[in-house]
């Protein structure tokens, strides 16, 4: 893999992140990815459990790019890593970055949120109306600073259509990451009886 990745865009190889709002399928996708023949960079702290059974695929040093660790993103190259929508706008500009940016519906992200909490015994501290404001805020902003980066390229993740109707939405990711998924396996990642929160 990490050859064909050279091959198709040259050196360097970019570092390919899956982000998006909590809850909007981040996790499939790094699955997704895997099966596809792009190796994911995890470290498995952060174990399977009810919300996520098929496992978060989180990297615990990529939370800490806001303190400037940035040690780790050469390791990153030719790999998918997640990584939240508030820390893109941490990453240096010295990398090709290629981001599949997860959108799902903001009442479905709110409600599978709200699950979560329910079941660690949190609660949330602000209400539905105000939190969706803030999250279409936050995308907004991600978004537009995506936009400006020179060695950035990012493509939308349609995480409802992805649900109902993957093929298209996997082979449109395989097109932007040069083309040599194995999307068939790809496919059978994902699984409609983890679609629990519609709206």
């Amino acid at each position: 893999m990490q050859s064909f990745l050279n091959k198709i865009f040259r050196k360097p190889t970019p570092i390919i992140i899956v982000s998006g709002l909590p809850r909007s399928g981040t996790s499939m996708t790094m699955k997704m990815l895997e099966a596809g023949g792009i190796p994911p960079l995890t470290d498995q702290i952060r174990e399977a459990d009810v919300d996520n059974p098929k496992g978060y695929y989180e990297f615990e040093r990529a939370k800490k790019l806001k303190d400037g660790d940035t040690v780790w993103l050469p390791e990153a190259q030719g790999k998918a890593v997640k990584l939240i929508g508030a820390l893109l706008v941490e990453l240096p500009p010295k990398f090709e970055y290629r981001v599949l940016f997860m959108r799902r519906e903001i009442r479905e992200v709110l409600a599978s949120q709200s699950k979560m909490l329910e079941r660690r015994g949190e609660e949330n501290k602000v209400d539905d109306d105000t939190m969706a404001l803030l999250f279409e805020k936050h995308v907004r902003q991600v978004e537009e600073w995506m936009k400006k980066q020179p060695g950035l390229k990012y493509m939308d993740i349609d995480y409802n259509r992805m649900l109902t109707d993957p093929r298209p939405q996997v082979e449109a990711m395989n097109k932007f990451l040069g083309g040599e998924l194995d999307t068939d396996a790809m496919l059978t990642v994902v699984d409609p009886k983890l679609y629990r929160q519609r709206k």
